[in-house]
């Protein structure tokens, strides 16, 4: 999630970390030359990743079928983040987005009744902000967070309608507009709502789902407005959608395409 410009990156380790997400993703048995080809690589490069990842027992060979699965030796890493709180996993992640685009964000928990609650907060230092307090809640259409709700639920007009005025809006926007950035929001994972919640208050968000399709976090950039421009904004959108997607393949165990 950290710009990595000017960085020298290692090809090979990239690659391989493809073919791991690819393998992850399908879920099934694939033999060298199918991964080489959804992978984009040369045959003769994917299969000495595949042979490598496969004595190092994070890839499991079937001699006979000539078949690659993720291996049980992935487990010798992710054996430390078994049971631990997700908030602990999330933290780096939506504290670099914080640093990098200097914006303070929230972290929300949607809750079973349809309210968001707010478990914590990432910020940059030095810049000013506005402060919620751990705990605040808010009806889970308000703002956002509710937009990008609605577009991810899959809502009916009329069902949006009944949501949007279940909200207590400073400076209530027309429920048109509201209903143009859902529509908008099923595309690009991610909202705004520019001073309608709250007055002077320039909110960007995304939420993660499990595994099941449920909204289970919320995540919104929070600033005063005029610190951030409109492309700022939505370059800040973009990478909270990105840590949404990642939120949920590697906490929620969502798979691409789900």
């Amino acid at each position: 999630m950290v710009d990595d410009t000017g960085q020298k990156l290692v090809p090979a380790v990239q690659n391989a970390m493809i073919i791991m997400r690819l393998l992850a993703a399908s879920g099934r048995p694939m033999g060298a030359t199918q991964i080489a080809r959804e992978a984009g690589l040369n045959v003769s490069s994917a299969f000495n990743i595949l042979r490598t990842l496969s004595h190092e027992g994070l890839l499991s060979f079937d001699p006979e079928a000539k078949t690659y699965v993720i291996g049980m030796g992935l487990m010798e890493f992710a054996a430390p983040l078994l049971g631990a709180n997700p908030a602990d996993l999330i933290r780096p992640t939506l504290t670099a987005i914080a640093q990098e685009h200097q914006v303070a964000i929230a972290l929300w928990q949607i809750t079973a009744n349809e309210r968001i609650v707010l478990i914590d907060r990432f910020t940059a230092p030095n810049i000013v902000q506005a402060v919620m307090s751990r705990s605040s809640r808010l009806p889970v259409f308000a703002g956002a967070v509710g937009r990008v709700y609605a577009a991810r639920q899959g809502l009916t007009k009329a069902q949006t309608r009944k949501g949007f005025d279940s909200v207590r809006w400073q400076d209530e926007p027309e429920f048109e507009t509201y209903w143009a950035d859902v529509q908008a929001a099923r595309d690009s994972g991610t909202a705004q709502d520019r001073g309608h919640l709250f007055r002077g208050l320039d909110i960007v968000a995304a939420l993660s789902v499990d595994a099941a399709g449920v909204p289970r976090l919320g995540m919104s950039s929070i600033t005063i407005t005029g610190q951030q421009t409109d492309e700022s904004l939505d370059t800040v959108g973009a990478a909270l959608a990105q840590a949404a997607r990642q939120i949920e393949r590697g906490v929620f165990g969502l798979r691409a395409g789900d």
